[in-house]
């Protein structure tokens, strides 16, 4: 049985195929708003609607795939930007009254959890979930992903996106800012808030815009912000792994693509001997197999619905989402 999994919570519309808990492949488009400008909801919607029945028809020709056999339909069903959202929700409802099959709502976070988990072949780790749209230190705890720290405004990617956006860095803003912090010789303090497990990044934004208006060199001003951010990363994370006793940190989420990052939480690991383990690459960003997995695992937990009854949360916790299927990926991994 195939799961078609389709991923539009921001600027990234993609379609994932899982057959029996095998990810098979997916296919991906990513809007990319104007020079200086950040992602507006309508017109990455409209982008979304524009690709998604190009990539269907990409996805089943290059998997080899007929659209009969799809049995079961999943979704990003939030959080994220709403209109986008919608677009992956039209065609989902679509798909699975036309197929006659179920209808699975993922949630974004947990999809980039599972995906991690699967790559890594981790069973109950302390998870790192890190991009444009999540800062969230969670770990598995009676039925659900519980949070050990998390942002109080905005993600850390959204947060150094903003600073390479307004600097003319150009998007997507932290490979841009890592690669600008390579000229730098040396880092100015940076304010580092942090409220108990908490932390706040649009602060940090906003006084790296303000060393740069002052002239301080924009390599130094790029280095500086993103080993601040990075520091507070790791300092909420080592809190997490003493309190929660986990052997194992997996790093999920797209700016777990970042080598400086995966050097300090390495260095973590060293320190309190565990096991640091990353997300592969091509399931760091939004992807439309990290939701087909997701929607697998629900499906056979019995977690999915019909069309009718299918929904869109543009504002939905990570902690209130159950996740009855948790153990069933630990038959299978070497979680030792």
């Amino acid at each position: 049985m195939f799961v078609l999994g389709v991923e539009s919570t921001a600027h990234t519309f993609s379609l994932g195929l899982v057959k029996e808990g095998r990810i098979v492949g997916q296919v991906g488009r990513t809007y990319v708003p104007p020079h200086g400008a950040g992602i507006h909801p309508r017109e990455a919607a409209e982008h979304h609607s524009r690709v998604a029945p190009l990539l269907l028809r990409q996805l089943l020709d290059t998997y080899g795939v007929r659209l009969s056999d799809i049995g079961v339909v999943a979704y990003a069903a939030g959080p994220g930007l709403g209109p986008a959202l919608r677009i992956g929700a039209v065609l989902a409802r679509a798909l699975a009254i036309k197929l006659g099959v179920p209808i699975v709502p993922v949630h974004h976070g947990v999809a980039h959890i599972e995906v991690a988990r699967f790559a890594t072949s981790t069973c109950d780790p302390l998870v790192l979930l890190i991009s444009g749209g999540h800062t969230v230190i969670a770990g598995f705890s009676e039925g659900r992903y519980r949070v050990f720290g998390e942002t109080l405004d905005v993600a850390i990617g959204n947060a150094i996106d903003m600073f390479a956006r307004e600097v003319g860095l150009g998007f997507p803003g932290v490979p841009a800012v890592e690669k600008c912090a390579e000229g730098a010789g040396g880092v100015v303090p940076f304010p580092m808030p942090i409220v108990g497990q908490d932390l706040s990044y649009a602060g940090l934004t906003t006084y790296a815009l303000k060393l740069v208006k002052e002239g301080a060199p924009l390599p130094v001003v790029c280095k500086s912000l993103v080993e601040a951010a990075y520091y507070m990363l790791a300092e909420v994370t080592e809190r997490a792994i003493a309190f929660t006793k986990k052997r194992h940190l997996v790093v999920a989420g797209g700016v777990a693509r970042s080598r400086r990052l995966r050097d300090v939480l390495f260095h973590i690991g060293r320190d309190y001997g565990i096991d640091v383990r990353i997300v592969p690459d091509e399931y760091a960003g939004d992807n439309g197999a990290m939701i087909a997995l997701t929607g697998y695992y629900a499906y056979r937990s019995g977690v999915y619905t019909t069309p009718e009854r299918s929904f869109v949360r543009q504002r939905w916790r990570l902690d209130a989402v159950d996740v009855p299927w948790f153990y069933d990926l630990c038959r299978n991994v070497t979680d030792k």
